[in-house]
């Protein structure tokens, strides 16, 4: 994988979809706060497709573990049995609401999608996936304004304000 772009704005080119450790490398500010919200709490949310293709919602726990997103769960789950099937997933950070008074102080949330690829490590009682990033959103407010962020692979991160 090649980084191309400006400062804060690397694209990254190649066939696949990056990990954690590119997706941190191509844009390191903005993957540091990300990070922050998927560390700062335990619980997050996840969509996967069910086998009748509609969504489901879960419960998850993330952790970035050697350059790398995992999500780790109690095994047989049906979370699991979807990526298994359909490794496509949405992530979302625990959420919270702005203080009273101060929107500015608001840590935002982040959200992310990308695909799920198995870790078979026959050492741990659960099941582990790798997360590969297709899309990374941070929406925080500054200044007074909504700023929401997207990081692509393909095109960098693109900042909108209202």
């Amino acid at each position: 994988m090649r980084a191309r772009g400006g400062r804060g704005t690397a694209q990254i080119t190649s066939g696949r979809m990056p990990s954690w450790q590119e997706f941190l490398e191509a844009t390191p500010e903005f993957a540091r706060h990300v990070e922050e919200l998927f560390t700062e709490h335990k619980h997050h949310t996840m969509a996967t497709l069910r086998k009748d293709g509609a969504p489901r919602i879960s419960g998850t726990e993330v952790e970035i573990d050697s350059g790398e997103l995992c999500l780790g769960m109690m095994p047989a789950t049906r979370r699991a049995a979807d990526l298994r099937r359909d490794p496509r997933l949405a992530l979302h950070s625990h959420s919270v609401d702005p203080p009273d008074g101060d929107s500015g102080a608001w840590s935002g949330e982040a959200n992310l999608s990308g695909r799920a690829e198995e870790l078979v490590d026959h050492k741990r009682a659960s099941d582990r996936f790798r997360i590969e990033i297709e899309q990374v959103v941070l929406t925080r407010i500054e200044s007074g304004q909504l700023v929401i962020e997207t990081w692509r692979p393909q095109h960098g991160l693109v900042r909108r304000q209202r």
